[in-house]
């Protein structure tokens, strides 16, 4: 079987599809993916790749095109809308000629915002007549009236019309989280097209490395600090600034650590803001490192927290960083709403705090720092074992793959 992915992002960028496409062609399927340039999350091409270099290439057996983009830079409105638009454009033309060339019995979407990508796979698929299955991990155009703050009728009816011929063309509509369901079927009638397709956790399996020690870092070189660990991309939609409100009510509480482990547009934003609180002896922003180390650092860590905005689009999610921390069997502390605070509270697995809510994170830590390790410990297993019981890479292999062949 021969299957055509559309996505926005590829290795080297770290996104789910990757996991989706080299596993799918282990198992003997000829996949090929159609994306972008890779310069996601820096804004700039990643090294190696260029206008004009690796535009095609063989990864784990994935055949994969690189079409031209102009990179999202510090990701400015103009830019993205740039970015955006660039790939679309470039992805429209190629897919056009390309589907006469090459004869696909699937079509695969990887949904992050835009959604304009689901049009050129809606193409391919009506024009080769084959099954689209699209893979739902933002909603549109909720994305854009929640992060961009649009939502004058004369710009959002036309997106909901693009979306519904896209979504007409589906065989199925894949959704990481169950909250996506109400908002698609009030587009149309699409109940028996949606199936649940959660998100896994990434598979960490090279070697730590050597000149690696996490003793080196503050706060973890003194024993007995209360550690609550971010790791991820530090931006806008995260919300971090509430964060740091909390640890300015926690300032006084010497045993307690905040760590922004990862990088971001926000990242200069908050230092500035730890400075201008006098939280340097609370905060700490060690900065990026390769995902092998992660767990190295949430093992070191008591608590693992986690945190968006309260808007709509995001209040519907469960981002793949949730079921990350489950699966490293460590208690989580969670400023969010909607599914992905309820799928906390439904594992056990640590605490909710609505969204923005800094007195009631702090409040919070207080809470958590003063749990013994037996009970820090059995949040920590029950987000693990909900995690094994739910969510492995395994199980949603066997699902699409399933899907696929029937």
């Amino acid at each position: 079987m021969k299957i055509c992915i559309f996505t926005n992002h590829f290795y080297p960028e770290d996104f789910k599809v990757n996991d989706i496409a080299f596993e799918l062609a282990k198992t003997g399927y000829e996949v090929t993916v159609l994306t972008a340039i890779p310069d996601y999350p820096k804004g700039k091409f990643f090294e190696g790749y260029s206008l004009f270099k690796r535009r095609r290439e063989v990864v784990n057996g994935v055949n994969v095109i690189r079409l031209p983009i102009i990179p999202r830079g510090k990701g400015g409105a103009i830019r993205l809308v740039l970015n955006y638009l660039s790939y679309f454009l470039c992805l429209s033309i190629f897919s056009f000629f390309h589907s006469f060339r090459h004869k696909y019995d699937r079509v695969f979407v990887h949904l992050t915002s835009p959604f304009f990508i689901g049009v050129c796979a809606k193409n391919l698929s009506k024009w080769q007549k084959i099954p689209m299955f699209f893979w739902m991990l933002d909603l549109w155009p909720e994305s854009l009236i929640s992060a961009g703050g649009i939502s004058h009728p004369f710009i959002i009816n036309p997106q909901i019309k693009m979306v519904r011929k896209v979504y007409d063309q589906c065989s199925k509509i894949l959704i990481s989280s169950k909250g996506f369901e109400k908002s698609i079927c009030e587009k149309g009638d699409y109940k028996d097209k949606l199936v649940y397709f959660p998100n896994w956790a990434e598979e960490v399996n090279e070697e730590v490395p050597e000149n690696f020690n996490i003793k080196n870092i503050n706060p973890f070189d003194e024993d007995g600090n209360f550690i609550i660990l971010f790791a991820g991309n530090i931006g806008e939609a995260q919300n971090l600034d509430a964060i740091i409100e909390a640890a300015r009510l926690l300032k006084n509480e010497n045993r307690i650590k905040f760590v922004f482990v990862g990088d971001g547009r926000r990242r200069e934003h908050l230092q500035n803001l730890v400075k201008d609180y006098s939280l340097e002896d609370t905060v700490y922003f060690p900065g990026r490192f390769p995902i092998e180390t992660m767990p190295v650092f949430m093992n070191a860590a008591s608590v693992l927290l986690f945190s968006l905005k309260d808007e709509l689009c995001f209040n519907l999610t469960v981002p793949a960083k949730v079921q990350f921390y489950m699966s490293q069997g460590k208690p989580i502390l969670a400023m969010i709403n909607g599914d992905g605070a309820e799928l906390i509270k439904e594992a056990k697995c640590g605490m909710a705090i609505n969204a923005g809510d800094y007195n009631g994170l702090a409040d919070a830590v207080r809470k958590m720092a003063v749990m013994s390790e037996l009970e820090l410990g059995t949040l920590g297993d029950n987000g693990k074992k909900y995690y094994e019981s739910n969510f492995t890479k395994e199980q949603r292999m066997k699902q699409l793959e399933k899907l696929l062949v029937n």
